[in-house]
């Protein structure tokens, strides 16, 4: 408004312009030529000002809701009727801006997993090591199987999604059994080589997966990443291995499956033909999976690996105590 009215602008264009009362320039310009640029400040509000001791809504957030009131973390109407028994009159409002304002969100919980492996090192070494620099004229694959898929029907027809109303199914099905599906990922094309579908995941059928492995990739020296599931390292697996010495299986480190980037893929088809899929049968779940499967291998790249062996021991050796940031 000052400026317009530095311009030479009139009153009523200048509040016609700016979207305010004629009153509201006329009363605005008056004040700047008493106050200067302190005219531009908020005016003094009738009432008492309110007093939160924020620090007090923050130190008690920080803290665990008592055992009489038997829950596990703060709401912020809880909060706000616990301080106002203690004194302090506040709303359920400001303590949630509060709560933005310091970035505190006692409804949210993160999980965190610490390795126990004492070779974590070696095996972090080891997996990094292949996916950044890979031996010359070998091959490197990371296999898992996914269990436990279901082949779940709904119990009435999906209906479609329309304009402003999101596909619609019944939140009740039927499942109709399950299967276990084993995928090996090439690092260098992100391509799947070899997959199967087994009713069970046992020594058995993972050993009958790696012949697939072996046999998609002949007469070259194989690496394989997979991860410490018992069956991975049973005996009959390693006189497999004794009578394939081209085919050397590395493992991830106990309670580090992520490192193994199959574990991407199996996100990505669960997400995008798993979850929301209807399945007949089992059978039927399996030809969804194939289907899938081919037509990812027609648009799949390689999987990008950027962290460092250095990087991810120092990330694992950082003991986690406080995350308040002071």
């Amino acid at each position: 408004m000052l400026l317009l009215a530095a311009e030479g602008q009139a009153n009523a264009e200048i509040a016609r312009r700016v979207g305010v009362t004629r009153q509201t320039v006329i009363s605005l310009r008056a004040r700047y030529g008493q106050r200067g640029m302190d005219a531009l400040a908020d005016l003094p509000r009738s009432g008492r000002p309110p007093v939160i001791d924020e620090a007090k809504v923050v130190v008690a957030t920080l803290n665990p809701p008592p055992q009489r009131l038997g829950v596990t973390h703060w709401s912020a109407r809880l909060m706000a009727d616990h301080l106002r028994g203690r004194g302090m009159p506040v709303s359920f409002a400001e303590v949630a801006r509060i709560w933005r304002d310091w970035g505190l969100q006692p409804h949210r919980i993160d999980t965190f997993k610490f390795s126990t492996d004492p070779a974590l090192e070696a095996k972090v070494r080891d997996v990094v090591g292949l996916y950044l620099d890979p031996p010359a004229n070998a091959v490197v694959v990371c296999v898992d199987e996914k269990s436990q898929i279901q082949a779940l029907d709904r119990t009435a027809p999906l209906l479609p999604m329309r304009f402003g109303r999101a596909e619609r199914r019944t939140h009740d099905h039927v499942r109709h059994g399950t299967t276990t599906l084993f995928a090996a990922l090439e690092v260098a094309t992100g391509r799947i080589t070899a997959d199967a579908c087994y009713p069970r995941h046992r020594n058995g059928e993972f050993l009958a997966f790696l012949n697939k492995v072996a046999k998609a990739h002949p007469r070259v020296p194989l690496h394989v990443v997979c991860d410490n599931y018992g069956t991975h390292s049973h005996p009959k697996v390693k006189a497999w291995l004794a009578r394939n010495p081209r085919i050397t299986l590395h493992f991830t480190p106990t309670s580090a499956s992520w490192m193994n980037m199959v574990e991407i893929f199996f996100g990505i088809i669960t997400r995008q033909a798993i979850r929301r899929g209807t399945f007949t049968s089992v059978p039927d779940l399996i030809g969804a999976i194939r289907i899938f499967i081919d037509a990812y291998n027609e648009r799949c790249e390689p999987f990008a690996w950027t962290k460092t062996a250095d990087q991810i021991l120092t990330k694992t050796n950082r003991q986690k105590t406080s995350d308040t940031g002071h």
